[in-house]
């Protein structure tokens, strides 16, 4: 169902890949030639690392980062859901429903005591109980929901650390 990385194949990488991958996830529309000054590289071999670590899902997407704000989301807010039941075919079916929900910034399923972990970014309070109805609610395999609103970001980002 959802994307991720096999826990039998991970690609190799050098150090240049490595260093590459750290201008990328700073700023992507470095040029390769920049990029390639900076790691001690041609932009030929620059660009060649990048197709491949993109071909081999590395590199998974190449986007805007939004600020949520500027686009009138003005809350973020964290939710833990817990499940009643724990089918391979109900986790599935809520892990879809989750997916699809374009409230739904970031999503994870976690062990412990709850079942996922949500990020949900909308603008009102108002938007927030209406997708709470529509996706908890009448999701007869909710059992509970915690919602957690952020008073402040610290800090954002998907940059890895590595």
């Amino acid at each position: 169902m959802a994307n991720h990385a096999s826990f039998f194949h991970m690609t190799q990488l050098d150090d240049f890949d490595r260093a590459i991958l750290r201008i990328l996830q700073q700023d992507n529309k470095t040029t390769q030639h920049k990029i390639g000054e900076a790691v001690n590289l041609s932009a030929p071999s620059v660009q060649r690392r990048i197709r491949r670590m993109e071909a081999e899902g590395v590199i998974r997407a190449n986007v805007a980062v939004v600020d949520p704000a500027a686009v009138g989301l003005q809350l973020t807010i964290f939710v833990e859901i817990e499940l009643v039941s724990e089918t391979p075919d109900e986790i599935d079916a809520v892990k879809k429903s989750l997916l699809n929900a374009q409230e739904v910034q970031q999503c994870f399923y976690v062990t412990g005591e709850v079942d996922f972990m949500v990020v949900v970014v909308v603008e009102s309070m108002a938007v927030y109980e209406d997708f709470t109805r529509r996706m908890f609610f009448e999701n007869g395999n909710i059992r509970k929901f915690r919602t957690f609103v952020s008073m402040d970001t610290i800090k954002s980002g998907s940059a890895l650390g590595f």
